[in-house]
């Protein structure tokens, strides 16, 4: 940690959040808390196009309302209310937390809806179960990231974990995300021959798709010119294009019987306002056993989604956190943040109350890195973010303007950033270079998170048993690929027992 000279605090705030005695102002606390909030407030705009316009097995949105009518056509309306329901609940949920990480545990971290985390609640386990169910799922991987900070073991299972795995499910989620985004603005489909080919009809064709592309390149140029919130931009700016271009055009959506050039999901079109109040209503929306009946597979099942679920969770922040810490020299000389008991607790909780708030895992976010460079260094930046996203909570007809083509190039800019970490892995190594190879491949591939965490865990042990070296392995290995086992297995275990 930075020796600089120790001031002393000049009142209350200044005492409990530290400012004078980490070199700071409050001044410089607020500014970097906002520049936390406009690098990471997309989140409010693209939480609601993976969580919002997603069908549960049931064939229903998170609120309940059904996604098609009965001639298979996309209700409009419903997926509208779907958006602005989940936009309202990921800012409450958001500011409270990041709020409360700064009060408790007094540290420029804010936290948000995790992406990766909520691409898979949707698009992997959902169209399996219903959605409190989901949410459910949610908040039991919580109470047990809770638990595990609170008897000590979460560093323990850290350790236990190899660095090629932790990497593999980084950069495979980021894969994953990044084929969501191009899905999602129908920049590959599978509407071909092919199982997957570039757009519509083979090309890149339609206002939404070059919606998409300005937009990419737009994040791209803003990124590499070092542009603060560059991500809010693109998608703000891509918005305001494509409201322009609807109210032209009237391109309406492609869910319309020939309207294969329409847009991809929600219609950019102008509403009646801009302020609202908060439809809360997903609020407590949560089925805490539901899951878990069916059967001992479906059981089984069921609980290898929570461990992935939580993997995906457990890694992401504490990386976040050191990297946050570093960025601030606010890290001690064994390379751990001040009151680091309470930062985990906080973030451990961020999942009980995603699911609660049914917008899936709150997880501490690495955009806060931006505010520390603009000079956050205590909690109170984290407050002001916080109170930030609480403002945006009455804002949510403007995030049900937002196209996904306006936001998909996020998704894809994110797979890039979490791609970065693929150098990580020693790919002379076999031992590590295939089960990350593996992770990483497999959970685009099969569309599914779980199934390259549990390709990753299988072959580790396996290569390690086959050269010999089992002996090395922690034992925690040896049960989470047995379990990974019985879930692959799940198909001929239902056909034996039926």
């Amino acid at each position: 940690m930075s020796t600089s000279t120790v001031t002393p605090p000049s009142s209350g705030l200044d005492g409990w959040f530290s400012i004078s005695g980490r070199g700071s102002t409050v001044a410089r606390e607020v500014r970097g808390g906002l520049v936390t909030f406009f690098t990471m407030a997309y989140i409010i705009a693209l939480n609601p196009l993976i969580i919002g316009t997603q069908p549960d097995v049931n064939g229903n949105l998170i609120t309940g309302a059904p996604l098609l009518d009965a001639s298979g056509a996309t209700i409009g309306a419903n997926v509208g209310a779907s958006i602005a329901a989940v936009a309202a609940a990921t800012a409450l949920v958001a500011g409270l937390l990041s709020m409360l990480m700064g009060v408790v545990a007094r540290f420029p971290l804010a936290l948000a809806t995790g992406l990766g985390l909520n691409a898979m609640l949707a698009y992997v386990v959902a169209p399996r179960i219903t959605w409190p169910q989901a949410m459910g799922l949610i908040v039991w991987e919580g109470v047990l990231i809770t638990i595990l900070v609170l008897t000590g073991f979460r560093e323990a299972v850290f350790r236990a974990v190899p660095r090629a795995l932790r990497t593999g499910i980084s950069v495979g989620i980021g894969l994953f995300i990044t084929l969501v985004g191009l899905a999602d603005a129908r920049i590959v489909t599978n509407l071909g021959g092919t199982p997957l080919q570039l757009g519509a009809t083979g090309s890149l064709m339609g206002w939404p798709v070059a919606v998409f592309v300005t937009g990419l390149l737009l994040l791209i140029v803003l990124y590499v010119n070092r542009v603060r919130g560059a991500m809010l931009i693109s998608i703000v700016s891509m918005t305001v294009v494509a409201i322009i271009v609807e109210t032209i055009l009237g391109l309406g959506s492609s869910a319309q019987e020939g309207n294969t050039f329409g847009w991809a999901l929600n219609v950019p079109a102008l509403g009646g306002g801009i302020f609202s109040l908060p439809d809360l209503s997903l609020l407590g929306r949560v089925d805490l056993l539901g899951a878990f009946t069916g059967g001992p597979t479906i059981v089984i099942a069921m609980l290898m989604t929570v461990f992935a679920l939580l993997l995906a969770d457990f890694f992401d922040t504490m990386g976040t956190i050191v990297a946050v810490g570093a960025e601030g020299d606010l890290l001690d000389d064994e390379g751990n943040p001040p009151r680091t008991r309470e930062i985990l607790l906080v973030d451990s909780f961020g999942a009980i109350a995603g699911g609660l708030g049914s917008v899936s895992s709150n997880t501490s976010y690495i955009e806060s890195a931006a505010g520390v460079g603009e000079g956050a260094r205590t909690g109170l930046a984290s407050v002001v973010t916080g109170a930030a996203f609480l403002v945006a909570l009455f804002l949510s007809p403007l995030v049900n303007m937002v196209p996904s083509e306006a936001a998909a190039p996020v998704l894809v800019f994110v797979g890039f950033l979490m791609m970065s970490q693929v150098a990580h892995v020693d790919w002379e190594d076999p031992e590590a270079g295939i089960p990350a190879f593996l992770t990483m491949v497999l959970m685009p591939f099969t569309y599914s998170i779980t199934v390259g965490i549990g390709a990753g865990f299988i072959s580790y042990v396996l290569i390690k048993i086959v050269r010999g070296k089992a002996a090395t392995l922690h034992p925690l290995m040896w049960v989470v690929a047995a379990a990974f086992g019985l879930y692959f297995a799940q198909g001929i275990i239902n056909a034996a027992i039926g």
